[in-house]
């Protein structure tokens, strides 16, 4: 019989899961415990200041070519397929038999957690994990009950999570040793084969991806925060635009940094934490999230220390450049305290266009954001992967993909009538590169995009005077105070217009291109709001 230590619901242990051969269980352990376990059995390290350091190993990212769901009557109609792998549900019962055989005699750590600061849309979530700093991961990232809730509790969604478990293609219907398996139906998730954490929280976003659509709610990869006026904005954005950065700002209250659900009450955060990209982080440019780096309670993942002084080097990216540090909310002291607030007044769709053709904000129409939205563009620059030489555009539908369990038009129609209900402003954002493209032109400076973004969030964009981009069809403020009027016309910026013509058309061609397989899917306007052919 396992022995079991913690603060759980008695009659709902992790027996009822099927998990009974365990050494030990510990249930919803604190930080200071966690610690002890992590280091005691060689997990982790501790650094200066009081965070705890963790390797993930070989992975050091997502593997989304490793995510699979179990294709049965609930799921065959209503998965996006062309966007997800699948299983069978013989194939899961015999991953979930094997997994559980290889808890035998293993320490496994418990927290049970929400996923939604709603009270009504939110998930009850028990992960099980086999790692201390992994248990610890997910209770920054969540958000913790209150200890009467912890000893009622009784979960909705069963997450498993053993890096430890290697996989067989043949026998599970995966394709390596490193798995990622949904049943929705069973509302349980299997993680084996990796040490990357994210993979727990994605996890917990892909499960309400899938349930909140059919009760009405949109769910978001995005961050949001909110005025002292209690006007709230959204930001979407891919990794690199700047959705962190631009949400973390101290004049407002951030409600989070990255998931988020639009109910009829509101927006909500989905976690009570954030999960940071710590590359480059300096106290100077982002010294709330710095601030986090010496707290007692984050994870740093794959953060270089230095062997003696155990201070970290964000500065190094020899073991990768997608160094994270997870830590709770209310680290940061403009955090939301109940992670609600009220529909948004704006929307801003951010993207890094390192081609250097799209104004640094325009104004969307309804019918334009849809687009935007259902294409999710952004760009990556040379130097940030392996093989990438020159600007490559890439295109991830609702600005996460590969967490979208269903088609994007259902998340696209939920978001039009969302928007049209509640008659949000919609704007979009080129945090990228100006005067021309990556290696050429310049990074738009930040300074310029926070005046921008300011003046379009108090609302004084609103009675500016507008031009038409020829190529998208967007409109771009003629006259901004304090901004340079060059700048918001971005022909203006280049040496030669020809080569600004030949990249601004390449890149309608590159849109135009990605959105052939919506065109079935959407209304006609919104196929009028794509870019033209040709430049008029």
């Amino acid at each position: 019989m396992s022995n079991e230590t913690g603060l759980f619901n008695p009659s709902f242990g992790v027996d009822q899961f099927g998990l009974k051969e365990a050494k030990s269980i510990f249930y919803n352990l604190e930080a200071p415990q966690l610690y002890e376990e992590a280091i005691r059995r060689g997990e982790a390290k501790l650094a200066k200041d009081g965070p705890l350091v963790a390797d993930t190993g070989v992975h050091t990212g997502r593997s989304p070519k490793d995510k699979f769901v179990v294709r049965d009557a609930v799921t065959e109609s209503s998965i996006w397929w062309d966007n997800s792998n699948s299983i069978t549900p013989a194939q899961f019962d015999v991953l979930y038999a094997d997994m559980l055989a290889h808890t035998a005699g293993r320490d496994v750590f418990v927290q049970d957690l929400f996923g939604g600061a709603e009270p009504a849309n939110r998930v009850k979530a028990r992960v099980i994990t086999e790692y201390a700093w992994h248990s610890l991961f997910i209770r920054n990232l969540l958000i913790r009950p209150a200890t009467d809730e912890v000893q009622s509790f009784v979960s909705d969604l069963t997450i498993l999570d053993l890096p430890s478990f290697q996989a067989d293609p043949a026998r599970h219907g995966c394709r390596s040793q490193t798995v990622v398996a949904i049943d929705f139906t069973r509302k349980i998730v299997l993680i084996g084969g990796t040490s990357y954490a994210g993979e727990i929280k994605k996890s917990v976003f892909s499960y309400l991806n899938f349930v909140l659509p059919a009760v009405g709610v949109m769910p978001m990869h995005c961050s949001a925060n909110v005025s002292k006026e209690g006007a709230s904005t959204v930001f979407f954005g891919l990794s690199g635009t700047g959705k962190t950065t631009l949400s973390a700002d101290a004049s407002r209250t951030l409600v989070g940094d990255d998931e988020h659900g639009w109910s009829q009450d509101g927006i909500f955060n989905f976690e009570g934490g954030c999960y940071a990209k710590a590359i480059k982080l300096s106290r100077e440019a982002e010294p709330e999230i710095f601030a986090t780096t010496e707290r007692f309670g984050s994870i740093m993942e794959n953060v270089v220390l230095d062997p003696r002084t155990r201070k970290p080097d964000f500065d190094d990216a020899s073991k990768t450049e997608n160094t994270r540090i997870a830590y709770p909310l209310y680290f940061i002291a403009n955090a939301s305290e109940t992670g609600r607030a009220g529909h948004p007044t704006n929307i801003v769709m951010l993207t890094c266009d390192a081609f250097g053709v799209l104004p640094p904000i325009a104004k969307l129409e309804s019918a334009q954001a849809m687009y935007h939205f259902l294409s999710g563009y952004t760009a990556k620059v040379a130097g940030t992967e392996k093989g990438v030489s020159e600007p490559q555009a890439t295109f991830s539908t609702c600005f996460g993909a590969p967490f979208m369990s269903r088609h994007p038009s259902v998340y696209g129609n939920l978001l039009r009538d969302l928007v049209a209900k509640h008659g949000v402003n919609c704007w979009l954002v080129n945090t990228g590169w100006t005067g021309g493209k990556y290696g050429v032109g310049r990074r738009m400076p930040i300074k310029v995009t926070r005046a921008l973004l300011a003046a379009a969030l108090d609302g004084s964009l609103a009675k500016a005077a507008y031009r038409v981009d020829p190529y998208f069809g967007l409109s771009t403020p003629l006259a901004v105070p304090g901004i340079e009027s060059a700048i918001l016309n971005p022909v203006e910026t280049w040496a030669s217009k020809e080569e600004f013509a030949a990249q601004a058309t390449k890149l309608v061609d590159m849109f135009r291109e990605n959105f052939v397989k919506f065109a079935s899917h959407v209304d006609p306007e919104i196929m009028k709001a794509q870019p033209a052919a040709a430049a008029a």
